[in-house]
């Protein structure tokens, strides 16, 4: 009788579903994420590919506009992504969630951006 109860509590608890969580990527995981892969997502209402080399420069390709090298990083002590273009006068941070398998761009002033990975060095745009 006990191994039946048992094997019950044990089937009804393995039939809850887990609770998901969104996890912030530590700095080591945002640069395992990143170096060497593309992201895709939208920005600003249109599509965007962002490769992200090895050596620390980095390459945003939007369609219909001309593409811009940065500089790309992953700070320790924030545990954030930062870049910087050649515009900018100071590196600009963004956290990097993920959640149920999706990653998000994060920051304090814009709502979470969604955005996938692709392996390698993949900027060109695939004509629809």
């Amino acid at each position: 009788m006990k191994r039946r109860v048992a094997l019950a509590f044990l089937c009804a608890l393995l039939a809850v579903p887990a609770v998901a969580q969104s996890v912030k990527l530590k700095a080591e995981d945002i640069t395992a994420l990143l170096t060497g892969n593309t992201a895709v997502g939208i920005w600003d209402g249109r599509a965007y590919r962002q490769y992200f080399d090895p050596d620390g420069t980095t390459i945003f390709a939007q369609e219909g506009t001309p593409s811009s090298q940065g500089e790309w990083r992953s700070d320790a002590e924030r545990d954030e992504f930062q870049s910087i273009w050649p515009s900018d006068t100071e590196w600009e941070g963004w956290y990097v969630m993920e959640y149920l398998g999706d990653y998000f761009w994060v920051s304090k002033t814009t709502p979470p951006t969604p955005f996938k990975i692709l392996n390698g060095r993949r900027l060109a745009f695939v004509p629809k």
